[in-house]
């Protein structure tokens, strides 16, 4: 039984953590590998996107040393999320690691982050 990250982590963090337009595309898709993973990329283009506007709320928020600390936090989160999840990607989990799990996974470290970075953003801003 093959058992991805992405499940787990909908199992483990008691919500649902799909995405209703890669699941429509993956419905809608012609089936093959390639197609499935053009929906993966969608979802973690849409993903990113996310990111890139909290990003910028949150970091415009910030100052002196809090913008220092927070734009170093982002480059090493990025440097992980660049890392994250390649293990499915690497062949030892077959194409469904290559074509499903992997876009699942690194959508849902994006989204993480992104709540993360709301969170601080909730923080920082002015009462």
């Amino acid at each position: 039984m093959v058992f991805s990250i992405a499940s787990f982590l909908i199992v483990a963090g008691g919500a649902a953590l799909a995405d209703d337009v890669y699941d429509r595309c993956l419905d809608k898709g012609d089936g093959t590998n390639a197609s499935w993973a053009q929906c993966g990329g969608e979802w973690v283009a849409r993903e990113d996107a996310k990111l890139n506007r909290v990003w910028r709320q949150v970091y415009g928020q910030t100052e002196g040393q809090t913008k220092t600390d927070l734009l170093a936090e982002q480059r090493l989160w990025n440097a992980y999320k660049e890392a994250s999840c390649s293990f499915y990607a690497n062949g030892d989990w077959g194409r469904q690691g290559q074509v499903l799990d992997f876009g699942q996974c690194r959508a849902l470290v994006i989204a993480t982050r992104t709540r993360e970075l709301e969170g601080y953003g909730k923080f920082f801003s002015p009462q």
